[in-house]
């Protein structure tokens, strides 16, 4: 049985404990009714079948979520739409236009204009669910494999007194070992940097056993103090708010069983390569920012060596479940990532909701521009500003 605790709380799925089950069930049950759920999308989740099943099994939930946010970004003849499908769920839905026209424009009068992402679209939801709800939840919706008992697994520890808690999962599919930004890239590099530096960072990076994991839960004052990245970062960078935060004692990682997601090509800016750049600089931040000076000049080819002992490992494991397994294109990935590591560029992150120079309503009303017209006191929800940058 495996039950090996890392340097933060591990709770693991070990079944068969029915009465302790009931237990935390009601615990979570009263934790779910008082939480925000946050779940970004894109273009691409609109109708998609694992969206459609992660919003079906939030359905499910009894109590319902406080409110669930939905940050999306899509183009503006595709959010109406959109919209109406995810309100279509019996669900506390609150959907907010990412790049709304009026979102553009509340974040260019602050100075926050710029760069767009993933990270941005959360840090555009944190603020209203911290609002909403005592906790938040934030998960992606490519996992065909969602169950709604992830919501009351990851607010568990919440319940206990934590402050952060990560979901970790198997990212097994198709006799293959997936998982290959965390397995390929992060996990050498996080070892390459502790084998020269003893900072508590680099041990509450290792401890995590899914850095990368979407799927994570915070207290609503947490929440308001994440300074988010503004795309692929936000996993990272969330983690190095929450070792300054909640650090050892008020963290903790959920099992959260075996995942399957939707998989990414290797290659380009909108594949694992592109990503490995926007990790490798919000890591490196994370460390440097606690004290690791890295050695630029080495820490390349240190990587690389370690990356390859890793593959070896990989190989054996792959070889002793039967799985498949190509150790010459893991070499050629950990190759391409090789090439992300390098300084960190200028601090572009989004500022703690605390320090946050507007208000989450006023979020709320950018990014529900639907919501602003009305004529005669009637509400007119079939109208949006068309002016959408993408």
């Amino acid at each position: 049985m495996e039950y090996v605790q890392e340097r933060i709380a591990t709770l693991h799925e070990f079944g068969g404990t029915a009465g302790r089950e009931r237990d935390l069930a009601a615990d979570a049950a009263t934790a779910v009714g008082d939480a925000a759920v946050v779940v970004p999308m894109t273009g691409r989740e609109h109708e998609n079948p694992a969206a459609e099943r992660v919003l079906s099994e939030l359905e499910s939930l009894e109590p319902a979520p406080a409110a669930v946010f939905v940050p999306v970004r899509a183009d503006a003849d595709r959010i109406g739409p959109f919209r109406a499908w995810l309100e279509s769920f019996s669900l506390p839905i609150r959907v907010l236009w990412c790049n709304a026209p009026a979102i553009d424009d509340l974040l260019a009068d602050a100075g926050l204009g710029g760069e767009f992402g993933k990270g941005r679209d959360v840090w555009l939801a944190l603020g209203p669910a911290a609002a909403a709800g005592s906790s938040v939840v934030v998960h992606d919706a490519d996992a065909s494999s969602y169950e709604a008992g992830h919501v009351r697994r990851l607010l568990a520890p919440l319940t206990m007194g934590f402050d952060f808690a990560k979901g970790y999962y198997a990212r097994l599919e198709d006799d293959r070992l997936y998982g290959r930004l965390f397995r390929l890239f992060y996990a050498p590099l996080v070892r390459t940097l502790a084998g020269a530096h003893d900072a508590p960072i680099l041990d509450y990076l290792a401890a995590f056993r899914y850095a990368l994991a979407g799927e994570f839960a915070v207290t609503a004052d947490l929440a308001r103090r994440l300074r988010t990245p503004r795309a692929w970062g936000l996993e990272v960078g969330t983690l190095g708010d929450a070792f300054a935060s909640a650090g050892f004692e008020g963290t903790a990682q959920v099992d959260l069983g075996r995942h399957e997601h939707d998989h990414r090509a290797v290659a380009g800016e909108t594949g694992l390569e592109g990503m490995s750049r926007e990790v490798a600089g919000e890591l490196l931040r994370v460390v440097e920012e606690r004290g690791v000076d890295p050695d630029y000049a080495t820490l390349r080819e240190r990587y690389l060596a370690a990356g390859d002992r890793l593959i070896d490992q990989y190989r054996a494991d792959a070889a002793f479940n039967g799985l498949a397994y190509e150790p010459a294109d893991e070499r050629d990935q950990l190759a391409r990532y090789a090439d992300s590591i390098a300084p960190p560029g200028p601090d572009r992150r989004l500022p703690r909701w605390t320090d946050a120079p507007f208000d989450p309503d006023d979020v709320l009303a950018a990014a529900r521009p639907w919501r602003s017209d009305r004529r005669g006191g009637r509400h007119r929800a079939d109208r949006v500003d068309s002016r959408a940058q993408d």
